[in-house]
């Protein structure tokens, strides 16, 4: 039970005296979301936060944001080496040169997709709702057949940084997937 009387995912719980983790939970986490550079921008921050705490990829959300031209892809396409080597000075961002790269490198696969979109491609992959919330977040799975063959998919497309295991969060993090926890007081979006 949190301050506000409110039952959430055991996650949902801030330390800090801030709100971050709880309102991104309560307003972003599980809900469906769909546009290009909204899923671009979520690829790219669950690559960055793979072995790492979220809450630090939810501190730095803003300058990533800057740093990443607000996550268009066709801006992001451009950087060169140089812009790299600007990010990889940048201490208000994740300074990781694999993941920098992966980055600008995702959104030229992006803008090189022919056949479909990037919201297409990813949901495709989304599996059917469950008959039923998780129990508890030791119910939730961290990879699944449709994670796995999102990855297999996005890494044949030329994207990087991509594993099944960040795809999942990937898909529960954009509503492909509802893993609130049974009595988490927010409306299944199914």
């Amino acid at each position: 039970m949190s301050a506000d009387d409110r039952v959430r995912c055991a996650w949902a719980v801030d330390s800090d005296g801030s709100s971050l983790y709880r309102d991104y939970h309560d307003l972003e986490w599980g809900r469906p979301l769909h546009g290009r550079d909204e899923l671009y921008e979520r690829l790219c921050l669950e690559a960055f936060q793979s072995g790492l705490s979220w809450i630090t990829i939810l501190r730095k959300r803003e300058a990533f944001r800057a740093a990443f031209a607000g996550f268009d892809p066709e801006a992001v396409a451009r950087y060169t080496e140089r812009d790299v080597e600007r990010l990889l000075g940048d201490a208000s961002i994740v300074r990781n040169r694999a993941k920098i790269e992966a980055s600008v490198s995702n959104a030229r696969a992006l803008l090189e997709l022919s056949d479909t979109d990037l919201d297409t491609l990813l949901w495709s992959f989304a599996p059917p709702p469950r008959p039923s919330r998780p129990a508890t977040v030791n119910d939730v799975p961290a990879v699944t057949p449709e994670s796995t063959a999102m990855a297999k998919e996005l890494k044949r497309r030329g994207f990087k940084f991509v594993g099944p295991t960040t795809a999942y969060a990937l898909m529960q993090a954009t509503g492909m997937v509802d893993d609130h926890v049974v009595g988490c007081w927010v409306p299944a979006t199914a």
